[in-house]
């Protein structure tokens, strides 16, 4: 029997989407430590999905895409990651349930490979290399003549960009707030994405400017202030500029407040799930505390503090 446990990821940023030189996509994001999706699985003669069931369907297909033929395999879901919300849940599942296939029956194919196999990462790369290698990651994103289009991840069937960075991140507390909402998804996201791209090549060269020159050197050189003021900055421009635009009033009011409460504080993806950064425990939870009280005077949900994970997910045999 195999194990796996997940991480999750935060996406802070797209960066371009105009692709006036050729390429499209390519981000900035990070693995975190928690919440997780955790399974077991074993060989069987078909396929079984047991336990939570939230992602069943999408965990069959996974599974379909990988086992040799005339096989199965049996997978009891233990915990799961909430679904639409910014957390990377779909790529983490898919992912989850091909990597148990490929450990059980001795595929032994990469993690990038699985990812094309179950079609994720075709517009932002972070989610397959959080799931593969964990830490804070940039990717190059794609030729454009290969993706033809602006599309989320979920609509493209490129493989993953390159990664160009990825770094083991500080020891820094994060405080996250789920709202119980869902973000786009679906053909909503794919409406966003053709409405408003092409972006500006000025706004292009404003977001790479900023992760290129503030928000890389700041990881490395565990520099919190400029970090999260690089966060800060990357939700005024750009794709998250616009994503903005359609956020929900009680996303925009959440992440006003931690703002205000933090180093820097963005939405993650689409949404709704608002994350700050802070570097003292106790702060920390005092913030919690009053984004819970937030929650709970509007649309309900969850509020955490978790940190990086640098490393990928966890794959063990039992």
């Amino acid at each position: 029997m195999i194990k796996i446990t997940t991480p999750c990821r935060l996406h802070m940023t797209l960066i371009d989407m105009n692709g006036e030189i050729g390429r499209v996509d390519g981000g900035a994001g990070l693995t975190l430590s928690s919440p997780n999706i955790k399974i077991t699985a074993a060989e069987a003669d078909e396929i079984q999905i047991e336990g939570l069931q939230g992602f069943a369907d999408r965990m069959r297909k996974a599974a379909e895409a990988l086992l040799p033929e005339g096989t199965g395999v049996r997978i009891n879901v233990e915990e799961l990651i909430p679904a639409h919300v910014g957390f990377g849940s779909g790529t983490q599942v898919s992912l989850a349930a091909a990597a148990a296939v490929n450990e059980l029956y001795g595929l032994e194919k990469s993690v990038r490979e699985l990812a094309f196999a179950v079609k994720r990462g075709g517009t932002s790369g972070i989610g397959v290399t959080a799931f593969e290698k964990g830490g804070f990651i940039v990717d190059g994103g794609h030729r454009f003549k290969d993706k033809g289009a602006f599309m989320p991840s979920a609509a493209s069937r490129v493989p993953p960009g390159p990664v160009l960075f990825r770094e083991d991140f500080p020891d820094w507390d994060l405080v996250i707030a789920v709202p119980n909402e869902k973000g786009m998804h679906d053909q909503e996201e794919i409406n966003v994405f053709q409405e408003f791209c092409p972006l500006p090549i000025e706004e292009v060269r404003e977001v790479a400017h900023m992760v290129l020159m503030k928000m890389m050197p700041a990881v490395i050189e565990g520099d919190l202030e400029n970090f999260g003021a690089a966060v800060n900055h990357v939700q005024t421009v750009g794709f998250n500029k616009r994503e903005n635009l359609i956020w929900p009033g009680f996303v925009k009011e959440i992440a006003s407040f931690m703002r205000s409460r933090s180093y820097g504080t963005g939405v993650s993806s689409f949404g709704p799930v608002v994350y700050a950064f802070v570097d003292n425990r106790e702060e920390g939870r005092q913030l919690q505390a009053e984004v819970q009280k937030m929650l709970d005077e509007s649309v309900g949900g969850i509020t955490m503090m978790t940190r990086a994970k640098n490393s990928g997910a966890e794959i063990s045999k039992v």
